[in-house]
């Protein structure tokens, strides 16, 4: 199963009060995140209340509406309810949730797939801003590798669940390492090598090999024998027999 380290503490190892706002997250629909029938104030600062670092109704107001303004909105917005915004604002309003408490981590879980196009591009531009001001970590989990492009300075694919490519992202666009990555690069139209397509076909979660054998357009017989070790070449880390 693994574990979950941070700072070299396993996470179920830390004390509630050292974990207490440091972690966030950013979930992929903003309309079913946020409560229907609280007002934009009391969601972004339902954390400070979780934390217990509220102070008074006037101090959090103002906190709120800062915040709210950091993530572009007006301060105004926060006596609306979400039914009120649109999509783009309702991920604004998500976003300013998730960073009342100056975290150190945040998890953005698709937090544009639910968007429109034009949207998705000024919350990322938001992303990058708000990262570079604050300075949190974050991982930016995405079927769309045109947006991880753009916010990602290290990719990690998953198959199956199983880490299969791990690389700077500048070197992982400029060419991906493993079959599946490869065959992804393709499908998002990165590329236009049909070798490069996967074939179509179920992921086989009791395999011997590898669980891309039966997709993979580069197969062989060692594939099908056994399961590839994760190594390294040329600054990539992906499991594959063919390196």
């Amino acid at each position: 199963m693994g574990e979950l380290l941070y700072r070299g503490q396993t996470l179920g190892s830390m004390k509630r009060k050292d974990r207490a706002g440091k972690f966030a997250a950013v979930l992929q629909h903003p309309k079913w995140s946020l409560n229907p029938m609280l007002k934009v104030r009391d969601s972004v600062a339902e954390p400070l209340q979780i934390t217990r670092t509220t102070g008074s109704k006037a101090d959090t107001t103002r906190i709120v509406g800062a915040m709210l303004e950091q993530v572009g909105l007006h301060a105004d917005f926060q006596d609306r309810y979400p039914h009120e915004l649109s999509g783009g604002q309702r991920q604004r309003v998500s976003i300013a949730r998730a960073l009342i408490t100056k975290p150190e981590f945040v998890l953005f879980d698709e937090a544009v797939s639910a968007l429109d196009v034009s949207v998705q591009a000024q919350v990322l531009n938001m992303i990058k801003d708000l990262q570079a001001d604050a300075g949190f970590s974050a991982i930016f989990i995405s079927h769309d590798l045109a947006a991880t492009r753009y916010v990602a300075s290290r990719i990690a694919v998953l198959y199956a669940g199983r880490m299969v490519e791990d690389a700077p992202a500048e070197s992982f666009y400029g060419l991906a390492g493993h079959p599946y990555s490869q065959g992804l690069q393709f499908a998002s139209g990165l590329t236009d090598d049909e070798a490069l397509e996967l074939r179509l076909g179920q992921i086989d979660l009791n395999a011997k090999g590898c669980p891309l054998a039966e997709r993979c357009p580069l197969v062989h017989d060692q594939c099908r024998a056994s399961m590839p070790p994760m190594e390294q070449r040329d600054g990539h880390h992906f499991a594959c027999h063919l390196k």
